[in-house]
């Protein structure tokens, strides 16, 4: 029950925000959920006993966060300026860098509150239907020494549910795609947010942790919620950005 509840009052705020906020309050919202993020992936970070240069990242992340959401800045430079300084850090301290975890708001400016709620639709309907499939008809185990709950059919489930929910809300809320290609993009989506759920489990396993933290009740932490997103949303950012045209 907690876990629903949370899970409830979550999508709340974030639909509220998407649908109500302009581009600089959303951007705001959107820079202190990176900054928790980041706080979490340091966590488990140092559970590895890796060295991140903390503030360097966190600063890099929300310039090149910022960058993106607003028309006009100049991104390019900020992405190199964060590899550089970034690169440079690890090299003095002779350390493995980590990698910054960038959140794409500007779907929300290029392709509107449809566009972004519609990807956030699909990630949590393939998630959904990831566990419910994987609950009823889950046998073989899709990645068993990361995260040993995730079944191929569940995945299988995912990818039928999530690329369904882009095609079919798709029609209203990007009219200008063609339904094969956002059937197309629906599955790549889904492949690339169940990369990113994987991804996060890796970690976590590796620094024995079960969740990146206990903000959310039943859900975990920040970095949780959004695992799957931080792999999603750039490929889908691109995709809107260049790949068609309103």
């Amino acid at each position: 029950m907690t876990r629903l509840l949370s899970g409830a009052v979550l999508v709340a705020m974030a639909v509220s925000a998407i649908w109500f906020l302009g581009t600089l309050p959303l951007l705001a919202v959107a820079e202190l959920v990176l900054l928790l993020a980041l706080h979490e992936y340091d966590r488990v970070a140092g559970a590895l006993d890796l060295q991140i240069a903390g503030v360097v990242a966190g600063a890099a992340a929300m310039l090149t966060c910022a960058a993106v959401a607003l028309p006009g800045a100049p991104l390019g430079a900020v992405l190199v300026a964060a590899l550089v300084a970034l690169g440079a850090l690890a090299l003095v301290a002779n350390r493995p860098a980590a990698r910054s975890l960038g959140d794409v708001v500007a779907l929300h400016r290029l392709a509107g509150r449809e566009g972004l709620l519609l990807l956030m639709a699909t990630v949590m309907a393939s998630d959904t239907c990831q566990y419910y499939t994987g609950r009823a008809f889950g046998r073989r185990p899709l990645a068993p020494a990361i995260s040993p709950g995730k079944t191929v059919e569940g995945a299988l489930g995912g990818f039928v549910g999530g690329a369904a929910c882009f095609a079919i809300v798709g029609h209203w809320w990007l009219p200008a795609v063609p339904v094969a290609m956002r059937v197309l993009l629906g599955l790549a989506l889904v492949a690339l947010g169940i990369v990113g759920d994987l991804f996060e489990s890796r970690l976590k396993r590796g620094a024995g942790l079960k969740d990146s933290s206990t903000l959310i009740p039943g859900h975990g932490g920040v970095l949780d919620r959004i695992d799957a997103l931080l792999f999603a949303a750039p490929v889908f950012y691109v995709f809107v950005r260049y790949g068609f045209r309103h």
